[in-house]
């Protein structure tokens, strides 16, 4: 998958969401071990230092843990792994609902085009 990286953000922002994204997504499994910095800022067409600064703050939230010989790791504690994955899909519903309210929808009215959505998907 590209990275595209947008210039209207910090790039080690949009490169801690992305790998928080994979992570829990399942591309990367818990205890699996990240490419190196200098592999992943290559995919990414970014700056290694750039790509050490994400990876240290994910590092902070605990997500990905550094052992000093062996590299990085993604954490194998998976109550953590849900729970970022629930605060991801909370934020993504609020920004929705937000949006589709200044549309002029009511959570009503879209919860009903959800389901009206839903049933054509399922007929065709």
């Amino acid at each position: 998958m590209s990275w595209n990286l947008s210039s209207e953000r910090p790039i080690y922002a949009q490169i801690m969401e992305r790998i928080t994204l994979d992570i829990v997504s399942g591309i990367y499994l818990p205890g699996a071990r990240l490419p190196s910095v200098r592999d992943l800022a290559q995919d990414a067409g970014v700056n290694p230092n750039t790509m050490q600064k994400a990876l240290s703050e994910l590092e902070r939230t605990g997500l990905v843990i550094s052992q000093r010989t062996s590299g990085r790791f993604i954490t194998e504690d998976l109550t953590m792994v849900e729970k970022t994955k629930q605060n991801l899909a909370s934020m993504q519903i609020r920004e929705f609902l937000e949006k589709m309210e200044h549309i002029g929808f009511t959570k009503e009215a879209i919860i009903q085009l959800i389901e009206q959505i839903e049933t054509e998907e399922e007929a065709s």
